[in-house]
């Protein structure tokens, strides 16, 4: 990129907060971008996020049956939960580190090929303790897929298209938030618990391969990422603001949605045995949502990032209202997903974009985000059931963090209309320079 080329491009962006290609073209060449059919690969990649959006839910649909083989306390083998939750956090970005010196495309297979023995190793295990470890690994190398997944995919459908590439791939974890516990009571009835890990171990060989194949070669990538590269994206207070907004978005939702079952029952009056429905309903409309904001997340980041906080905490005010009406309650919940989660491919694109020279940190920052959020959130909540708030308590949670999502969307929308007021001035090589590094580095 040239002293001439940058101005025009840095201006295109700011203009459009940033989320718009950065090629300098026009604006009927820019929806025609954004309008395109995206390539195979991001379809392979939601693939691959559903597999592991699958494990992380999966246990819980057979717990009971891990717990009775294994001779432990059902209490005890949610431990496979909570260990795959920490893993999470920490191994995203831990892996995306280590992998630095790997191409992307080996990086990603070898996330997948330990996903698989992972799973095999469990499903074979009879150890508790081994399963502890198994489960750990099989963390880290979910982390290290879902972040990089991200950056490949924002990579391959270009800039004008990267927040609509995630909202696929994102919704490949959106629809095993709605079908993996179904899934795993299903297929622990059918097949048993160990074959259910089994499925997935085959499943994840079956990604590897179709992995391999589509993912572009890259050339010389080693050779110009290094640790220290990456780790300058951390100076950039934006990078941040879109992690508080990961952090608190989901974990607001999340905080609701972990003891939504009782608030069904106790408070709206939903029959127990239409919970699972509900449940489907909340994944379904995560699933609606994530594409959807993805479609618009391109066009108007910074509207999606500042409207689905500001509806979620109505609609979370909503439910700890809705006394003895369950349909109503009921359609809220699915709107509570559509609206809680589907902003989540806009603040991951956002985040990979403001981490500058070092995507791969800023992409596993959000999956450490998003777990953290939800860590903290589903603690406070359980907390609220506890207390004289009773079954509306996670609900009232659920608002009270919700609402801190909006400061850094606001944060957000000003940094950027402050950045399209004042672009550089086009042909000053000097000017161009320092914006090249601002716009890494701020």
């Amino acid at each position: 990129m040239d002293a001439k080329t940058f101005p025009r491009l840095h201006r295109s962006s700011c203009m459009q907060g940033e989320a718009t290609p950065l090629n300098g073209g026009s604006r009927s060449g820019a929806s025609a971008a954004r309008s395109a059919a995206l390539p195979l690969l991001i379809y392979v990649l939601a693939l691959g996020t559903f597999l592991m959006g699958t494990t992380e839910f999966i246990v819980a649909g057979v717990l009971p049956e891990i717990a009775g083989d294994l001779q432990v306390s059902v209490a005890r083998a949610g431990l496979l939960i909570t260990v795959f939750a920490i893993g999470m956090i920490i191994g995203a970005p831990l892996m995306a580190m280590l992998t630095l010196w790997l191409p992307q495309r080996v990086a990603l297979i070898l996330a997948l090929v330990v996903f698989a023995i992972g799973h095999i190793v469990v499903a074979v295990g009879d150890s508790f303790a081994v399963l502890l470890l198994a489960r750990l690994i099989t963390a880290f190398a979910t982390g290290a897929f879902w972040a990089l997944s991200a950056v490949v995919a924002t990579r391959v459908a270009g800039p004008a298209r990267g927040a609509r590439a995630m909202g696929l791939v994102n919704a490949g974890g959106m629809l095993a938030t709605a079908l993996g516990v179904p899934l795993g009571a299903f297929a622990g009835q059918l097949i048993g618990w160990r074959g259910t890990f089994w499925a997935l171990a085959v499943l994840a060989l079956a990604a590897t391969a179709l992995i391999s194949r589509h993912v572009p070669h890259e050339k010389g990538r080693a050779r110009s990422v290094s640790v220290r590269s990456e780790l300058s994206g951390l100076r950039s207070g934006r990078l941040w603001l879109a992690l508080a907004g990961c952090a608190a978005t989901t974990g607001g939702v999340l905080a609701a949605y972990s003891y939504i079952a009782p608030l069904l029952t106790d408070q709206a009056g939903v029959p127990a045995r239409l919970v699972p429905l509900a449940l489907v309903g909340f994944g379904v409309g995560a699933l609606v949502g994530s594409l959807v904001a993805g479609r618009l997340g391109d066009a108007h980041p910074h509207v999606v990032t500042l409207v689905a906080p500001v509806a979620t905490a109505i609609l979370l005010g909503m439910i700890c209202l809705a006394s003895g009406m369950p349909w109503l309650t009921a359609g809220v919940v699915v709107l509570l997903g559509f609206f809680g989660l589907g902003a989540n491919p806009v603040l991951i694109a956002l985040a990979v974009r403001f981490a500058g020279r070092a995507p791969t940190l800023g992409s596993s920052l959000t999956v450490s985000a998003f777990n953290a959020g939800t860590a903290v959130g589903s603690w406070i909540a359980g907390l609220a059931l506890a207390s004289t708030l009773g079954a509306t308590g996670p609900a009232a949670v659920g608002v009270a963090i919700v609402v801190l999502a909006v400061v850094p969307a606001v944060a957000l929308a000003l940094i950027a209309r402050r950045r399209a007021a004042s672009p550089p001035k086009s042909g000053d090589a000097t000017t161009t320079s320092a914006a090249v590094e601002t716009y890494a580095a701020v």
